[in-house]
């Protein structure tokens, strides 16, 4: 039986890339088709019309190989952290950001930028999410929230942090290009800088959205109070619009809490000050979600030995002395070994992860025919031989910025080996005949960032996803052009400060 391949000419086949490209986006985010279904069928039947014949399956068995790592990580890190939840970890963590937090859904959504922003210091986008997603997600289901502002945030603030230089693409830059990793790097810190703010800014408003929502579909909750029953004799300071004196709200307030009024005359809004409802001294508010504070898997008395087992897990993760994958494996063993020493316990603890753990591995492997076919097929190639070739000689002088504005749709659709170690040296070269450095070029090329990290080919972003019960469609068209905003902000601020120079 024939298995070979026969290429089209490379103009048919960046017309079949791009197309496949914009089929795949349209029916994930209008949600004809599942994110699986639509990674498997769709680069399947372009594949074809781009005469792969039968050697599709090797160009997706090959692929597939290279996943089998990632998608091992994935499996045992959501085993192990998921354990973590389940014996009570993460509920002091939780109840700590309650009570700083209150439940004012603003201010829950900036804190889970923070929260991001802070974890992805370690470089691991998987680590985040898992811990970003343990930590905020039990409070957003708590507050009715919805669990899509949390992916959004989660992942503009993971992907404005990955160009640290431990993260990956500043490291694959300076290498394909033969500089130093710092030299990449500290310039561009203002942008970093400024894109966390962006991404903090974009938190906010989405917090104030969600504050809004709740208002209008939560009365009970979240409704506007008759300031003359809700109070008993407590008046507006004067140009404050905040109540004084009086007794406070009627009911139960075992926090004293006094709902913010906002100061414009005759108005009122919604009671966000509702702590009493969500920290109490039980924490009974919990029972029902995944900090259910009877649940029968906690294990108070393992606590510290937990919390150990974790910094040692994290602490393996950063050395980076043995792979990942491994270390998790490791760690879960030894985490249900101790915590669940009957065998009917752990595999009762097995059972009731396998929902996230089939979610995020099927989607792992089915992104392995996306890629198999954009490389078996020469597509990636083609595409980027073409944009490259496209680009007219006169804006020559201005090659930085425009590998800047291609990194941010090029990174989404390959992998950042195909675009720091194929796309970049070719345009770099170019750039040169201009006076522009590889340093300048490599700075630039790492500005699409926030942008790359909600692509369907990035494991950690399928994992976060899997783990909040996102629809990937959803999370696409509430983060993609709030994304793009964040890296043409980084762009800029990279021209504005000289990082990225214009020859």
């Amino acid at each position: 039986m024939c298995r070979c391949s026969q290429r089209r000419s490379p103009a048919v086949l960046v017309l079949l890339g791009f197309a496949m490209i914009a089929v795949f986006m349209v029916l994930i985010m209008t949600k004809k088709l599942t994110p699986v279904l639509a990674l498997i069928i769709v680069p399947t039947v372009f594949g074809l019309f781009a005469g792969a014949g039968l050697g599709i399956g090797d160009m997706v068995m090959d692929s597939m190989k290279s996943m089998t790592s990632t998608a091992a990580l994935l499996m045992f890190a959501i085993i192990y952290f998921g354990l973590m939840i389940d014996v009570g970890l993460f509920d002091p963590l939780v109840r700590f950001i309650l009570r700083k937090l209150g439940n004012d859904p603003a201010k829950v959504v900036l804190g889970t930028a923070l929260l991001a922003a802070a974890v992805s210091l370690d470089g691991d986008g998987s680590t985040t999410f898992i811990l970003t997603t343990a930590a905020m997600l039990p409070i957003y289901l708590r507050l009715k929230m919805s669990p899509v502002v949390l992916t959004c945030v989660a992942g503009l603030a993971n992907g404005t942090m990955n160009i640290v230089p431990w993260g990956g693409p500043t490291a694959r830059a300076a290498s394909a290009l033969k500089i130093d990793v710092n030299e990449v790097f500290v310039p561009m810190i203002p942008s970093l800088a400024a894109g966390l703010a962006v991404v903090l800014v974009f938190a906010w408003v989405l917090g104030l959205q969600e504050r809004n929502r709740l208002r209008a579909t939560q009365p009970e909750i979240w409704g506007v109070p008759d300031t003359a029953e809700a109070f008993d004799g407590g008046t507006p300071a004067p140009g404050t619009g905040t109540f004084s004196g009086g007794a406070g709200r009627k009911g139960n307030n075992p926090g004293g809490a006094v709902p913010a009024v906002d100061g414009s005359a005759g108005s009122s809004v919604a009671v966000l000050e509702r702590t009493e409802t969500l920290v109490d001294e039980d924490n009974t508010a919990m029972a029902g979600t995944a900090l259910d504070p009877n649940r029968t898997t906690l294990r108070p008395k393992l606590q510290w030995f937990n919390l150990a087992l974790t910094v040692a897990v994290m602490g393996m993760l950063i050395a980076d002395l043995v792979p990942l994958p491994y270390v998790f494996m490791v760690g879960s063993a030894i985490a249900l070994l101790v915590n669940f020493p009957k065998v009917k316990d752990q595999g009762a603890q097995l059972i009731a992860h396998a929902p996230s753990i089939v979610a995020v591995v099927s989607m792992v492997m089915a992104a392995a025919v996306l890629t198999g076919v954009l490389k078996g097929t020469g597509m990636v190639e083609a595409m980027s031989a073409w944009l490259v070739q496209i680009i007219p000689s006169c804006m020559g002088p201005f090659m930085a910025v425009i590998t800047g504005l291609l990194s941010i749709p090029m990174t989404f659709f390959m992998s950042n080996d195909a675009f720091y170690f194929g796309v970049l040296p070719v345009l770099s070269e170019t750039a040169a005949h201009y006076g522009i450095s590889g340093a300048e070029m490599a700075r630039a090329s790492i500005t699409g960032q926030p942008f790359h990290m909600q692509s369907p080919l990035v494991p950690a972003i399928l994992l976060l996803v899997s783990l909040a019960k996102v629809d990937l469609g959803d999370h696409h068209k509430k983060v993609l052009w709030r994304a793009a905003v964040v890296s043409l902000v980084m762009l800029g601020i990279g021209v504005l400060t000289g990082a990225i120079g214009i020859g």
